[in-house]
């Protein structure tokens, strides 16, 4: 009984939240601290410096008429051009994410031999979620360091919610596949749109009308009709279940929280995506190994 609980997804999940908090708890307990402490009038030494950065980010010393705008005033782009644009970036999205979806589905659902012939699933999703993390933050701060960015002010332990809610949604998301197929996967986060608004009520305190409430609720339905209507009953038993649903909802609120606390972030700080996505993927390394050494961190100002 006890071995079975212990490759249940809730038992590994309560490992990997363990794992998390003993860097989380001792780093807020520490952010804190030094912002009980006046670390901005100390000298910038090596360690100080660092502190300053995480706790405090760095003073925004730009005319008060360019701190709205990040970027310098740029012609506006034609019609066609923006048309193009769009294109190209909804193609890159689809060609990406269909294929991260049918490679990440393919190493969780197929059985593998071991050296020792005997055959099982790949059942790691930590893994599968530590080495996406540490490619997009390699990929991020190479294209950072050798490009001219804005001046970065935000402190980076911000970076951390969104940081460990990006995490979660990916660790729920692999998970998810040993319980629900792909195309229900898919099609459940088509219906996020109710929680992503409810989230940016709490967060961002946004306003939606009637008409955008319809909407959500509309595709919402819809969504539940598609995946409903072509199965029978036997097959929604057989490749759903009551921890697939569980997992897909934890996704889904993880996902909706990490969108929006993004968007509160660029609203707030004004830096560029490419920061962001270097910055969260940063702080994924910090929550995930626990190293807080210098030369581990990238400058990106």
């Amino acid at each position: 009984m006890l071995i079975g609980w212990m490759d249940s997804w809730f038992f590994r999940l309560l490992v990997n939240l363990l794992g998390y908090a003993t860097v989380a708890i001792p780093g807020a307990l520490l952010v804190r601290y030094f912002k009980n402490k006046k670390t901005l009038d100390t000298p910038d030494t090596c360690i100080f410096k660092y502190v300053k950065l995480f706790v405090h980010g760095e003073e925004d010393i730009r005319l008060p008429e360019i701190i709205g705008n990040a970027h310098p005033a740029k012609p506006k782009a034609s019609t066609k051009r923006k048309v193009f644009t769009i294109l190209i970036c909804f193609g890159g999205l689809q060609i990406s994410y269909l294929i991260w979806g049918l490679l990440q589905e393919k190493i969780m659902t197929q059985n593998y031999h071991n050296s020792s012939g005997e055959v099982g699933k790949f059942v790691d999703s930590q893994f599968l979620v530590f080495v996406n993390r540490v490619l997009a933050f390699v990929f991020a701060g190479t294209y950072v360091s050798l490009s001219k960015q804005p001046k970065h002010v935000a402190p980076i332990y911000k970076y951390s919610y969104c940081s460990f809610s990006n995490i979660m949604s990916s660790w729920f998301q692999y998970e998810a596949l040993k319980y629900v197929s792909f195309p229900t996967q898919v099609l459940a986060k088509a219906s996020k749109i109710i929680p992503v608004m409810i989230m940016g009520k709490i967060i961002s305190r946004k306003t939606y009308k009637y008409h955008e409430y319809a909407t959500a609720v509309a595709i919402s339905i819809g969504t539940a009709l598609f995946l409903l209507s072509g199965k029978k009953s036997s097959d929604i038993a057989t490749t759903t279940t009551v921890s697939g649903v569980t997992i897909l909802i934890a996704y889904i609120i993880s996902d909706s929280f990490t969108s929006n606390w993004q968007s509160a972030l660029f609203k707030q700080y004004h830096m560029s995506s490419v920061q962001m996505m270097c910055g969260f993927h940063y702080d994924f390394c910090q929550f995930l190994k626990g190293l807080m050494k210098e030369n581990d961190y990238v400058d990106f100002i």
